[in-house]
């Protein structure tokens, strides 16, 4: 496989996880951290770590607080190998946090803070267009989570179109976050970056409210003929289906012990989105994207379960 570069822009965020199931933050409780996070930097450290086994090379734009959680943050990307040049970290604004309640359901609730801290400093357009021309990006990677606040989505759907210009590859995980759904520019956003992307990449609650009602045949071969060149639907404990213009391809989900299942949709799409922009195939890499959104699972923290490309073979060696 080539060694391909992987970038990405949105937020950085740490997250405080609730030890106790079903307070919806709403009661005091312990809550554990903090574990560095944020769907664009799980993304990243997780393409990283894929890439260069191979290598490839992982690149990001955003910006953390120059606070503790900040440095956590840093420290957790530089260990994967992403590249910090445009991680800027901006002074007397705190770095950006999520705390999240898990209930019995196996629903989840957040409190995001990221409009009012470090995470909405973006770097100016045309600085990290630069950059990540410099350093040879064959992808760009947008999550719909960065798209809730006004000025990050201007920010996002602007890198998407530098990007575009330049011969380079867009992909996009929806990611809707209601939580995040301030205003009807948000959707807006999704379906037009969505109309540039090569790689389209909704989990099932983000069909739902794409394509309410449509079946996956239907919709997928819409962006296909738009110009897309992979769709697949996250299904969670259902496995995942991958659609290009050579078939389709369904796979189950692996069994295992789910500790925590924030950031087991950002690993999947960075090992597939890493893996096909290297050549490899779409059955190939589905499969492998499918066992590191397993090996996801498995650990406490958003980015705590991310593997290498020898970690999910192994792990896939056994699985068979």
């Amino acid at each position: 496989m080539a060694g391909v570069c992987i970038g990405s822009i949105g937020e950085l965020l740490v997250e405080f996880v609730c030890t106790e199931k079903d307070g919806r933050n709403l009661r005091a409780a312990p809550y554990v951290g903090p574990f560095p996070s944020g769907a664009p930097g799980i993304f990243i450290d997780q393409a990283a770590r894929v890439a260069t086994d191979f290598g490839g090379s992982a690149v990001f734009a955003g910006a953390v607080g120059d606070d503790a959680f900040g440095t956590v943050i840093l420290r957790r990307l530089a260990n994967a190998g992403v590249r910090p040049d445009s991680i800027a970290v901006v002074r007397g604004v705190p770095t950006g946090s999520a705390h999240v309640s898990y209930n019995s359901d196996g629903s989840r609730d957040f409190v995001f803070n990221m409009a009012h801290s470090a995470a909405s400093h973006l770097p100016q357009t045309d600085v990290a267009a630069a950059a990540f021309v410099a350093a040879g990006i064959d992808v760009l990677h947008i999550s719909g989570s960065m798209l809730g606040d006004p000025q990050m989505r201007a920010a996002g759907l602007a890198m998407c179109e530098a990007m575009a210009a330049q011969g380079v590859a867009v992909s996009i995980d929806p990611n809707i976050r209601t939580e995040l759904m301030a205003d009807a520019g948000y959707l807006d956003v999704v379906r037009r970056i969505m109309t540039m992307a090569q790689y389209v990449l909704p989990s099932d609650a983000d069909a739902d409210l794409l394509f309410p009602g449509e079946a996956f045949a239907d919709w997928s071969a819409r962006l296909l003929d738009a110009g897309g060149r992979v769709v697949v639907l996250k299904r969670g404990d259902q496995g995942c289906i991958g659609r290009d213009a050579f078939g389709t391809h369904a796979l189950a989900a692996h069994k295992v012990d789910v500790v925590d299942p924030t950031g087991a949709g950002d690993c999947f799409c960075a090992t597939l989105v890493t893996l096909l922009a290297a050549g490899q195939s779409l059955p190939d890499a589905l499969m492998r994207a499918n066992a590191a959104g397993a090996l996801a699972v498995t650990r406490l923290g958003p980015m705590e379960g991310n593997a290498t490309l020898s970690q999910i073979d192994a792990f896939l060696a056994v699985a068979r």
